[in-house]
């Protein structure tokens, strides 16, 4: 995701409005939450930091992706943001594995 999200961040910080409104927040708005989920949250699914509260803004900014941006495209357009929609849901309900620094910061889990 963080492939998706760096271009979006560079058009953020050079002023570029130009980007989609689904949701009717605005362009600058709906670009910079964009960023947000997919440049610093993804960042932190990396690092396994915060692992299941990243996972939200990426969640919603999936189900948009999927069943609003591309709603009306065939499932081949729409297939990999249903597929990062399933693994982001996967990861908010199983949460941080063993080498990630949620669990080094907090101790060891009890299961």
């Amino acid at each position: 995701m963080l492939t998706h999200g760096l271009p979006k961040l560079t058009n953020l910080l050079a002023g570029a409005s130009k980007f989609g409104d689904p949701l009717g927040l605005g362009t600058e708005l709906s670009l910079a939450l964009t960023v947000f989920a997919e440049f610093v949250c993804a960042i932190l699914l990396i690092l396994g930091l915060a692992t299941r509260l990243a996972t939200i803004p990426l969640i919603i900014t999936m189900a948009v992706a999927a069943f609003i941006v591309h709603g009306d495209d065939p499932f081949g357009k729409k297939e990999i943001a249903f597929l990062y929609l399933a693994v982001y849901i996967v990861l908010l309900i199983t949460g941080p594995g063993k080498y990630s620094l949620d669990n080094s910061l907090g101790g060891k889990r009890k299961r």
